[in-house]
């Protein structure tokens, strides 16, 4: 237990690290890109123009020899993302139309490594597992949680550390890090995610010692949200991290009050590559991972999306995820 305290209390340094180091300002003279502040200090030039000019990685055999036969012949990966925008995580490039992001730059990379052409699907959150659960996609970038409860359903092969950002309204006053800072207050999430099983459990666990529950709400997309939390109908946004904490530093008019694991109070919250339970398609992706990881090209693609700190040593397959909730 001890271990895990640890690890979560070093999730909570470099979660709040990543709300504080991460800083943006719209560049009117060029529109094609903006500046996030670098762990170093230094600034960042984002490039958020449909010319991406990615980082790639040269194709591995032994690596590509892994994935089924079926994709192998096909020649595509298909891969899913949420159609939101959430910079810096996957958004839409200044055309409004070409998808951008530190999730579809990964999965480029390892589309490279294994030889096949990435194509890209947008559709509403709960219909990426719908999608997946098909086969109509090979596997989702975006964002993506693991929890044991999806553990049942999928395989995960991780990218990226998990850790979730409280947003306030810039000037609040508000501080919070467990339960009771948020027992009364009304506080927007997005429905299935673990976000929202993480504030559901905030909210019983007030209950049960007597604080007030959380009100939750629920909008359609961010800028509905944003208008709440600007109009004093919601006091908190709960979300990624790196999207709070962008929001924040590019408006100017939200903070970020504070930052948890993904994967609750006792474990580092990761985030994946998702695919069908025994698809045969997560060894591939992991190895792939692993490959992108060790050769520097991740470390690039994190550093230009200003998410460095969210570096993972490893990919992992299937590694302890978000507890189930209590019955």
């Amino acid at each position: 237990m001890s271990t895990a305290i640890t690890r979560r209390t070093a999730a909570a340094a470099l979660g709040l690290a990543a709300a504080l180091t991460l800083a943006a300002c719209s560049n009117p003279d060029d529109g094609g890109t903006t500046e996030v502040a670098a762990t170093s200090g230094s600034k960042t030039r984002i490039n958020i123009s449909p010319d991406q000019n990615r980082i790639t990685t040269d194709k591995v055999d032994s690596i590509a020899a892994e994935v089924p036969q079926e994709i192998r012949e096909r020649g595509t990966l298909e891969l899913v993302q949420s159609s939101g925008s959430a910079a810096p995580l996957n958004f839409q490039a200044t055309d409004n139309k070409t998808l951008i992001g530190v999730e579809p730059d990964i999965a480029h990379l390892v589309a490279d490594v294994l030889g096949l052409k990435p194509k890209f699907h947008a559709v509403s959150w709960e219909n990426i597992f719908v999608g997946l659960d098909s086969a109509k996609y090979d596997a989702g970038f975006s964002n993506i949680t693991v929890t044991e409860e999806r553990k049942e359903k999928y395989d995960f092969a991780t990218y990226r550390q998990d850790n979730l950002g409280f947003e306030a309204k810039k000037g609040s006053g508000l501080k919070i890090s467990g339960p009771k800072h948020v027992a009364g207050k009304t506080v927007a999430v997005q429905s299935c995610t673990n976000q929202e099983k993480l504030l559901v459990e905030w909210s019983k666990e007030n209950e049960q010692v007597g604080r007030k529950p959380v009100n939750i709400k629920y909008y359609q997309n961010d800028s509905d949200t944003y208008l709440a939390l600007q109009s004093g109908r919601i006091d908190v946004y709960l979300g990624p991290n790196p999207t709070a904490a962008y929001h924040a530093a590019t408006t100017g008019k939200t903070e970020v009050v504070g930052t948890y694991s993904g994967a609750g109070a006792t474990l580092q919250g990761l985030i994946a590559a998702t695919t069908k339970k025994d698809s045969g398609l997560v060894k591939p992706l992991a190895d792939a991972l692993n490959h992108v990881i060790e050769n520097g090209t991740y470390a690039k693609v994190l550093g230009r999306w200003g998410l460095s700190d969210e570096a993972v040593t490893k990919s992992e397959i299937n590694p302890p995820g978000l507890p189930k909730t209590d019955q």
